[in-house]
């Protein structure tokens, strides 16, 4: 969460969205991964920000082979399946007929967004299990297709998406489904869960997610996604993203620059930052069609007070609903 970033006089979520939307144009919903959004969530968010901004929405996990308790499915669809669970009370093994429920009350939900015209992509990140073979490759493709017509950016946790030998099949097959590859920035230590910071445009849209680097929580339980993603970006660190986004804005005709660092301020702070270092602010002489730079982790609490979540799934950390692939 970024609330320190708030003055103390914006105290609601209405409020807190407001403020925030004064000062960037776009924001990655966290939320969406933890619990299905609702039309009503999404119609909320529309209203509170004005014309032209964008909300990226990221998939439910059962969208993208991660472990979710049963308790996060809406009642409807737990007494219409039978659900098989783990010691955790997680769905294993969730039947085709239940995800592709899932994948449509999800695109139901965000129809609101897509009559304002403020629906940007569905982030599709994938767990660190998930590895690159062709089983997956068709699961994402298959994904892609239902989740159309909106656009799709795709993150791999899993370096083998990216390795040498296999690098160009994954650009290859996210250009042909017209997916963004979801460029990262990552601690810089070796293992098979960390991604080199690749810049590809394999759509009109580029997308790049600023995770900090951290290296000593990246793998760990923490007790909340804050603790995880607990870095600030130095100006040095920060300099070493300049051409590589610049290259991607030749590239394609949008950019988006998400930060993820969400302990206390750091994630407005550093995307402010990454836009001064550029040479640009938003709404000044120069300011360049297709670049943003924003914050991911906002929406779950800073735009409805009521949910579109299970109470307090936003505050669980980055990997604790995970589970093994089902």
């Amino acid at each position: 969460m970024v609330r320190a970033w708030y003055p103390p006089a914006v105290r609601t979520a209405a409020d807190r969205l407001r403020y925030y939307a004064a000062h960037f144009d776009t924001v990655e919903v966290d939320s969406s991964f933890y619990g299905l959004p609702t039309p009503a969530t999404a119609r909320s968010w529309a209203e509170r920000t004005p014309p032209g901004f964008v909300f990226h929405v990221k998939a439910f996990g059962m969208m993208t082979r991660h472990g979710v308790r049963a308790d996060r499915l809406p009642a409807s669809l737990r007494t219409a399946h039978d659900l098989e669970l783990d010691s955790r009370g997680r769905v294993t093994h969730p039947s085709e007929a239940l995800r592709g429920e899932v994948f449509a009350l999800f695109s139901d939900a965000l129809e609101p967004l897509r009559t304002a015209g403020k629906l940007g992509v569905v982030l599709l990140q994938f767990p660190p299990y998930f590895v690159a073979n062709r089983a997956n490759r068709e699961y994402i493709s298959r994904s892609v297709d239902l989740l159309a017509p909106d656009r799709v950016a795709v993150e791999f946790r899993h370096a083998s998406w990216v390795e040498p030998e296999e690098a160009r099949t994954t650009f290859g097959l996210l250009t042909s489904l017209g997916a963004s590859y979801v460029c990262v920035d990552e601690p810089r230590m070796d293992g098979p869960t960390i991604l080199p910071p690749l810049t590809a445009a394999t759509s009109e849209i580029s997308y790049a997610r600023f995770h900090g680097r951290n290296a000593a929580t990246w793998n760990a339980r923490t007790g909340s996604a804050a603790e995880r993603f607990k870095y600030l970006y130095s100006t040095q660190e920060l300099m070493e993203w300049v051409e590589p986004v610049r290259q991607l804005q030749a590239e394609t005709t949008t950019t988006y620059l998400m930060f993820n660092n969400c302990y206390a301020d750091y994630a407005p702070r550093n995307a402010q930052q990454m836009l001064s270092l550029l040479d640009f602010s938003p709404g000044s002489e120069g300011w360049p069609a297709g670049l943003t730079a924003a914050v991911s982790n906002l929406a779950a609490g800073d735009a409805d007070e009521k949910g579109g979540r299970p109470g307090g799934a936003h505050e669980k950390g980055g990997t604790s609903e995970e589970a093994p692939p089902q």
